[in-house]
């Protein structure tokens, strides 16, 4: 039974979430099992959007959400694959409930119609979600050092705003934005324009912002290195494919409409397990 359940948290990852599942394999055999129930839990969050057709709808999925954590403190999870993985990572790590609530709450703004306000909103949204993500994985990993969820922090916002930026066509496609608006505005990019997924000099410029933004995250994270024990490593492995990611969107001249944006780094193997044996996030 328990392994018919690790094997569906993993397949999810595996299929929706291929590069966190490629770090959670640099963990310790023993802490991937619970690795992947977080991932799992992040990938149901993050499909209520796309699950529904009204807002209310979105807000009643997240609400089932907000009861299947509490029915985990309660001692009772609910009979659902990845309720029960993540409630036996909560009760051997200790998870805390503010956290996986956080996780929750944020993904109300994806049920918003408008994009975030300016820039920091937007690394709050990363914050809650990847962020929130990364600091459970760290309590899993026994790897919660000061440095360690610094560092986490700072990668976490960084993979989420380069995820966003790689999703730009997708989100267009549903007439949906994450790019700041005040970013889009002091830019001049045409809203209708991007929404027929047309490029252009002005979506460029925004998508630049953004990246540097992303850039200098990791940088920050990379300043603490040498305080950050190992064991935070698979959390922290994402800058390294952030990277290259990112290099992919300088070639496109940062216009995250171009194909090749969207598209798997095809070294991301390579990119883990280098920065997995040098220590070098």
């Amino acid at each position: 039974m328990t392994e018919r359940k690790l094997c569906y948290s993993a397949d999810q990852v595996r299929q929706c979430d291929p590069d966190r599942f490629l770090c959670a394999m640099f963990a310790p055999a023993g802490r991937r099992e619970d690795l992947l129930a977080l991932a799992a839990f992040n990938i149901e969050l993050a499909r209520v959007r796309e699950q529904v057709s009204e807002t209310m709808l979105g807000r009643i999925r997240l609400q089932w959400w907000r009861e299947a954590v509490d029915s985990i403190f309660a001692g009772a999870p609910r009979r659902h694959q990845v309720v029960e993985a993540l409630a036996r990572a909560v009760h051997r790590h200790g998870l805390d409930r503010a956290t996986l609530e956080r996780m929750i709450d944020t993904r109300e703004a994806d049920l918003e119609q408008g994009p975030p306000a300016d820039m920091a909103a937007l690394e709050a949204y990363a914050e809650g979600t990847a962020g929130a993500l990364a600091a459970l994985s760290l309590r899993v990993l026994d790897a919660d050092a000061p440095a360690a969820r610094d560092a986490a922090r700072d990668v976490a916002i960084a993979w989420g705003l380069t995820g966003l930026l790689r999703s730009v066509a997708f989100h267009a496609r549903a007439k949906r934005l994450y790019l700041p608006g005040e970013l889009l505005d002091r830019h001049g990019v045409d809203r209708g324009c991007l929404f027929e997924l047309h490029g252009g000099p002005a979506l460029a410029a925004a998508a630049r912002e953004t990246a540097e933004r992303a850039r200098c995250r990791i940088a920050h994270a990379r300043t603490l290195r040498r305080s950050v024990p190992r064991a935070a490593l698979p959390v922290l492995l994402p800058a390294r494919l952030a990277d290259a990611y990112l290099g992919a969107l300088a070639r496109a001249g940062h216009d995250p409409m171009a194909p090749s944006v969207a598209m798997r780094a095809p070294l991301n193997a390579w990119r883990a397990s280098l920065a997995a044996l040098t220590g070098r996030y």
